[in-house]
């Protein structure tokens, strides 16, 4: 390839990739729209979630969600579940909040890692060889 083959080429990529960054008004809409239907799920979870739980089991489930993000998100996704269901009639307090963290805590238990020493490596090395 010569000079001028490479200098076409970084051409057309340049142009490719400000077209696909800058120019191109349909990625843009397309880009706002999926950013505009986050937000609205987003507003309607936490509205659904502010009309079942009262402020100090809904403060619980924040902290929940800072420490633990993927535990909080379980139970936020089985909260919003148990309402759309209709499994909720009033709203939870923080007492009901905390037998169905230690209800889930129960379910998904998962085993501890363990540490296994192989001792007999260790009874081949000895210390008599100095």
């Amino acid at each position: 390839m010569g000079d001028s083959d490479l200098e076409e080429l970084r051409k057309q990529r340049l142009a490719q990739l400000q077209s696909q960054y800058k120019g191109d008004p349909e990625n843009e809409n397309s880009q706002k729209r999926k950013e505009e239907q986050a937000r609205a799920h987003e507003d309607a979870k936490n509205s659904i979630l502010s009309q079942i739980l009262d402020q100090p089991a809904r403060a619980r489930l924040n902290t929940l969600m800072l420490g633990k993000p993927e535990k909080g998100k379980l139970v936020e996704n089985m909260l919003l579940r148990m309402a759309q269901t209709g499994q909720i009639c009033s709203k939870i307090g923080e007492t009901e909040l905390i037998t169905l963290l230690e209800n889930v805590n129960a379910q998904t238990q998962q085993k501890k890692p363990t540490v296994k020493f192989d001792r007999r490596r260790a009874a081949l090395d000895s210390d008599e060889d100095f």
